[in-house]
Parts: C-alpha cells; structure tokens; sequence
C-alpha cells in the first residue's frame, strides 16, 4: 500500500503537469479544482472546530471525526496532489528562466 501511494503522490502530479502542457485547458481546469478544494476543505474543518468549541466538547475523539467525512478526506488528497503539482510547474517555469542576480 505504502508503494502504490508513493507512486500515485509522484505519478498523478506528474500527469497532471503534463496534461496542462499539452491542453492549456487543463490548467485552468486543476486551477479552479484547487479553489474548489480549498474552499470545502477549510469550510469542513472551519465548521467541525466551531462545533467543538461550541458545544465545549474538546476530546480528541470529537476533532478527529471530521477524518470520516469523505468529502474533507477527497478535497484533502486533492490539495496535496495540486500542491505537488503546483511545486513541479514552478520548477519547470525557474529552469527555463535564466539565471539572475
């Protein structure tokens, strides 16, 4: 398992990258995923931290169920495979640059 996931978290950002090389489209498309995500992710864990305090409950078993929420485990993987994404396309973008002091 450790294996297949290592190889998912380099292989997916890797196509990803050239996907957008190929299909400008796609960029903007995994640009508008990332906002997305980025939006559910928070607003899911906004809520479930607001919930705790609220109901001034603070065990770790109550913070942790926001970890059984599929759509915060999704937009999460999402967010981590966009990142890495993002780290490859600025890589690419700094070599084609010339070096500057």
């Amino acid at each position: 398992m450790t294996i297949f996931m290592l190889t998912a978290t380099i292989g997916i950002p890797s196509l990803m990258a050239y996907l957008q090389h190929k299909w400008a489209s796609f960029r903007l498309l995994f640009n508008i995923l990332g906002v997305l995500a980025a939006i559910l992710f928070s607003t899911i864990a906004a809520t479930a931290i607001t919930n705790i305090i609220l109901e001034d409950v603070v065990f770790m078993t109550t913070i942790h169920a926001v970890f059984l929420n599929p759509v915060f485990l999704i937009t999460g993987a999402y967010l981590g495979l966009y990142l890495i994404y993002r780290f490859i396309m600025m890589t690419i973008h700094e070599r084609d640059r010339p070096p500057s002091l």
